[in-house]
């Protein structure tokens, strides 16, 4: 179910709109026991949920943010609907958000709620810290890079994954194959991302073009008004998933860690979440999301988990 946002959202967005995960009657398991949704309704397979963890009663202290969220009944996230295998709306069911994120998110849900109630808000790459800070948003799934600089604005629970800056190209180009065939090119980067600073300290004699979203980035790409398009390679990826027009070469040429964004100065609800995400590793969830998601493009093994604070800002 929709609702619109405020005027202030729907510049920057292509489709700047909350969205609900519905648990009507229709969306439950056929046991009718846990209200997590089925395949039809989620997009994932029973298997993912089934076994989902609940929090103990103790975990969910008095006065804390999970506490206000059971009593809320939905946890409300920042979250992309137009991230394939991340985060990506069904055009024909827009009730269901399905991805590695929003998988997760839905797990989160289940851990504070017993049921995957959550409500979206798609933020454009700069508005996540305001989310937090005004409290329109309880936590952020977002590809969201920690930093030491965006610690000193939010809090980071994880990192819960870790990719790195790749480079993609027009599918017909055969010049440019990675980051070290970037110097005086046209590079198209995502606004406040970590490749606005990167891409000039590996190639400083490239042309840096910002975008505030992911979309408007492939637009450009596709449409030649940069020679490449530098954001980290899961994102390309699930570009690349859908959007014949680009590919993805090379291999990353940085390691980043994402975290789950919540507000500054939260330390329960941080500790909360970095336990959850220990405890979904130790049992195999987080990579039956993975396999459910990611897994299913790329050529690889399960990886590793990152472990919890391992990283500056985290």
């Amino acid at each position: 179910m929709f609702t619109s946002t405020s005027n202030r959202w729907r510049a920057p967005l292509v489709a700047a709109v909350f969205t609900t995960v519905a648990l009507a009657a229709a969306g439950c398991s056929s046991s009718g026991s846990t209200g997590v949704p089925t395949a039809a309704s989620s997009g994932s397979s029973d298997a993912l949920y089934k076994d989902a963890i609940v929090a103990k009663a103790a975990d969910i202290l008095p006065g804390s943010t999970m506490a206000a969220i059971k009593k809320r009944g939905k946890l409300i996230v920042a979250e992309a609907l137009d991230a394939p295998l991340l985060s990506q709306q069904d055009p024909s069911n827009p009730d269901s958000v399905t991805g590695f994120d929003a998988d997760l998110a839905k797990l989160l849900a289940i851990y504070i709620l017993g049921k995957p109630n959550v409500e979206i808000v798609p933020p454009a790459s700069e508005t996540r810290e305001a989310l937090l800070a005004n409290g329109t948003v309880d936590v952020v799934f977002n590809t969201y890079t920690i930093t030491t600089q965006r610690a000193a604005q939010v809090d980071f629970a994880g990192p819960y994954f870790e990719s790195g800056l790749a480079v993609a190209v027009k599918s017909d180009n055969t010049d440019i194959k990675s980051i070290d065939d970037l110097g005086g090119k046209t590079v198209i980067v995502g606004a406040n991302t970590p490749a606005v600073t990167t891409v000039p300290e590996k190639q400083p004699t490239a042309k840096i073009v910002s975008f505030g979203t992911d979309p408007e980035a492939v637009l450009a790409l596709t449409q030649g008004r940069g020679d490449a398009y530098v954001q980290d390679q899961t994102l390309l990826a699930s570009d690349a998933l859908t959007n014949k027009a680009m590919k993805v070469v090379g291999q990353p040429f940085t390691k980043e860690a994402y975290g789950i964004g919540l507000k500054l100065g939260d330390s329960d609800f941080k500790k909360f979440i970095n336990n959850w995400l220990v405890k979904i590793q130790k049992n195999g969830t987080w990579g039956k999301v993975w396999k459910a998601s990611l897994g299913t493009v790329v050529q690889s093994d399960i990886p590793t988990p990152p472990a919890i604070g391992s990283v500056p800002g985290s």
